[in-house]
């Protein structure tokens, strides 16, 4: 049988999510939710627009998201003072924490996921995931996930 890194980067790809979902649903969030959580958490305030332009979704699905966050206490809206047509997002305390549950969780599943390999092999596979990412880009994270 010929050797097909594609197909094995989109099976062992599939496990990774699903076990990786697995962990955000332990903790009451979808991966889009998440995904928008971490962001900020990274970010710290950001305008709504460059967090759309950032997650690559459809403007209604930021919405339905961010309302689902806010909804939870774990982000907040307001307008810019500069500029009253515009809105920032940042994430509460609330959700900092759970960020940071979000991290260990996945840092579990990866642990698993990983076991078989040393710490170098680690990172020369997580160096050839981001060169992949780089040249091939990155597929959006559209799914509209629900409630957190």
């Amino acid at each position: 049988m010929e050797k097909r890194p594609g197909l094995a980067l989109a099976l062992v790809g599939r496990l990774a999510g699903a076990r990786i979902e697995e962990a955000l649903r332990a903790h009451g969030l979808k991966r889009g939710h998440a995904h928008v959580l971490m962001v900020l958490d990274d970010r710290g305030p950001t305008g709504q627009q460059a967090l759309l332009q950032s997650l690559g979704v459809d403007p209604s699905v930021l919405v339905a998201m961010l309302n689902d966050l806010e909804g939870a206490g774990l982000a907040e809206r307001r307008r810019d003072p500069a500029d009253r047509r515009r809105h920032i997002v940042e994430i509460s305390s609330t959700g900092t924490r759970l960020v940071a549950d979000l991290y260990a969780g996945i840092a579990a599943v990866e642990a698993d996921l990983f076991a078989g390999l040393d710490a170098c092999e680690v990172d020369a596979l997580h160096r050839l995931l981001l060169r992949i990412e780089a040249t091939a880009g990155a597929p959006s994270c559209a799914d509209g996930d629900e409630a957190p």
